[in-house]
């Protein structure tokens, strides 16, 4: 087995046949097919189903793509730290949306200037769905909003988010929680968010049971419905921020014990990468900068746009 073998692996699962691999490739289908059957030797398995014109991984196939795109990746990584004292490669990154819209912009586009060989890839899902790709090496990094097990995953906190209820101006239901008995929470689509979790958690201790559960796909599109009476959904306070239409929606604060939840940077304990560890430095240093710059004043500003506290 050598990497070009698995180059022509993984350019014929990516493209969905052989002559599109060829073409990427810049080889002629025949060696493409020679290398795929080079590799199957080697490895005593047969990587694809042959069923007429089309090509369909084997169990054997789909475990080899994970592994073959690491061993690909540091190979990358390898030549790029012989042959210079940069870092270069690529990272998988995910994160959940809010984080990605709200804090990554700046340490990102730092670390970008930083280290311009590094290509970053960002991801975006819920955190459950983020710890679960770093756990079978999809992502090779992930910004979370739970705690994982210190066992198998490594973790660094980064940034501590406020989470507020957030209404409309002049809605009911944000002066009156309680009237959301017969109204509309606005939550992520995908049940594993931590925030959706939160706001699960603090109905429970509200004891309410909402007329409606309304999920959106992004959280612009949650702000767009909070702003037009819809419903209320619990977001962080960052996000709103970052809102451009932030004047037209109100927020009301819930017990800190509900509305702190802080954000961890999590990576596999087999991963080892100059360029992630110099992104985690960047990140690092961004969190401390914001915790530093989120003092008193701030604060009060912030609480003198908020309703009462609801316990």
């Amino acid at each position: 087995m050598d990497l070009r073998e698995l180059e022509a692996f993984l350019a014929v699962v990516e493209t969905g046949g052989v002559g599109r691999a060829a073409a990427r490739l810049h080889r002629a289908q025949s060696s493409i097919t020679s290398r795929i059957h080079q590799l199957e030797s080697s490895l005593g398995m047969t990587l694809f189903h042959r069923e007429s014109q089309r090509l369909r991984l084997t169990v054997a196939g789909e475990t080899l793509v994970d592994h073959a795109r690491r061993l690909l990746e540091l190979a990358d990584q390898t030549r790029t730290a012989v042959r210079s004292d940069e870092v270069g490669g690529k990272i998988r990154l995910g994160a959940m949306e809010s984080i990605a819209a709200s804090r990554l912009p700046h340490p990102l586009a730092q670390f970008h200037r930083r280290y311009p060989q590094v290509w970053v890839n960002l991801s975006t899902m819920s955190s459950h769905g983020l710890v679960a790709d770093v756990q079978s090496g999809g992502l090779d990094a992930a910004i979370v909003g739970e705690a994982v097990d210190a066992t198998r995953f490594r973790s660094v906190p980064l940034y501590e988010e406020e989470l507020v209820l957030v209404g409309a101006r002049d809605s009911v239901m944000l002066r009156e929680p309680r009237r959301l008995a017969g109204g509309a929470v606005l939550v992520y689509h995908k049940p594993g968010c931590a925030y959706r979790r939160r706001f699960e958690q603090w109905l429970e201790s509200q004891h309410i049971v909402p007329a409606h559960v309304l999920e959106f796909a992004s959280y612009h599109g949650m702000f767009a419905a909070a702003a037009g009476g819809v419903g209320l959904g619990m977001l962080p306070r960052s996000v709103l921020e970052v809102f451009p239409q932030r004047d037209v929606l109100s927020t009301r604060d819930i017990a800190p014990r509900l509305a702190r939840l802080k954000t961890f940077l999590i990576t596999s304990r087999d991963r080892h990468l100059p360029s992630l560890a110099r992104l985690e430095e960047c990140l690092r240093e961004d969190a401390a900068k914001q915790r530093a710059g989120s003092g008193c004043g701030r604060v009060k500003a912030e609480k003198q746009k908020a309703v009462s506290a609801v316990r």
